[in-house]
Parts: structure tokens; sequence; C-alpha cells
């Protein structure tokens, strides 16, 4: 397996839908973002930066002590924007720009490490079937000239392989019910 691929976990979330932080809801014994970084440890990706908002630095940074935890000043501008913020301090960390990183919406968990090593095999755009996450970015460049609500799904080419994992999706109190 490739090692060293960084990633990006994606919880800067307003979480409205759900009533509370999709980054600090509990799975078993973790919470969504310290089982994200846990993940992506063991799959070897490094370094792992966790974009969250504001108020949720200092929680973010309890839960994940080794991920870099970044703040995206304007979250409500969308998804895309935060993955940029996550982008330009993985390239500043590492002095150049990488040529694949995993992307990790935090409240996108039914992914396990089986997963990631499946999208490592892979050198384009690339999603896991069933569970849609981690996506495998490798356009990296291109996702820095979006706008910040851009859709990825309708600005890139991805490519589905089937890998294990299920499709989850943390939106709402029900979601939430369903995880325990």
């Amino acid at each position: 397996m490739s090692k060293g691929v960084p990633a990006i976990v994606l919880a800067a979330g307003e979480s409205s839908r759900l009533g509370q932080p999709k980054a600090l809801v509990k799975w078993g014994d973790e919470t969504l973002v310290s089982r994200s970084v846990r993940i992506l440890l063991e799959s070897g990706s490094s370094p792992i930066i966790v974009v969250t908002r504001s108020e949720l630095q200092v929680d973010v940074m309890l839960e994940c002590s080794e991920a870099t935890v970044i703040v995206n000043p304007t979250p409500e501008e969308g998804r895309t924007g935060s993955l940029q913020v996550g982008l330009i301090s993985l390239i500043s960390e590492l002095g150049r720009t990488p040529r694949r990183v995993l992307i990790c919406p935090v409240d996108r968990c039914g992914w396990s490490s089986e997963t990631v090593s499946e999208l490592l095999e892979c050198k384009t755009n690339t999603s896991p079937v069933p569970s849609g996450h981690p996506l495998l970015l490798c356009d990296v460049e291109k996702v820095l000239t979006l706008a910040k609500s851009a859709s990825l799904r309708d600005s890139l080419e991805i490519e589905r392989i089937n890998a294990p994992g299920e499709h989850m999706n943390i939106d709402t109190p029900g979601d939430l019910e369903a995880l325990r």
C-alpha cells in the first residue's frame, strides 16, 4: 500500500439539521472526527489536516491531537471552500502541491482502512462504491480554482470503484439514531 498520502478531514459544517456538531458525534467510544483521523493514521496517511469552524477548534483539537486542526473563517460559503482552506494549509506544510489527497467529510463515515487501501491503488479522482467516501483527489490545482460553493461532483470527473464500506450520511437525528 502507498504510504504518506496526505488527507483532509472536512469538519466545518454548521450541522443545522442535526442540531449538534457532527465532528463531535460519538460512534462507539470515539467521535466521528477522531475515528476519521485514527483510520487515516492506520492507513499511513500523512500529514492529516482537519478543517473545522472557529467555535469547534478547541474541541476538535482535543479529539485528534495527531492531526493539524485549522479553521475555515467562512465555512458558510461551502464545503469546497473548506477543502480549499485545507489544501492551502497542506501545500504550506508540504512546501509543494501534492499529487493525491484523501478527502474525508466527517459526516460520511461508512469507510474503513480497507476502503482507503483500495483508493490508494488508483491514479485519478476516485470514490468508492457503496460508501462514496473518502474521495481520492488528484486534480488539486483545479479544485483551488473552483468557487467555494461549487460541487466537486459537478466539477470533476470522478471514477467509481467497488471497495469495502457502506453508504452513511449523518445529517439528521434519524441518521444519528441509525448510527447507534
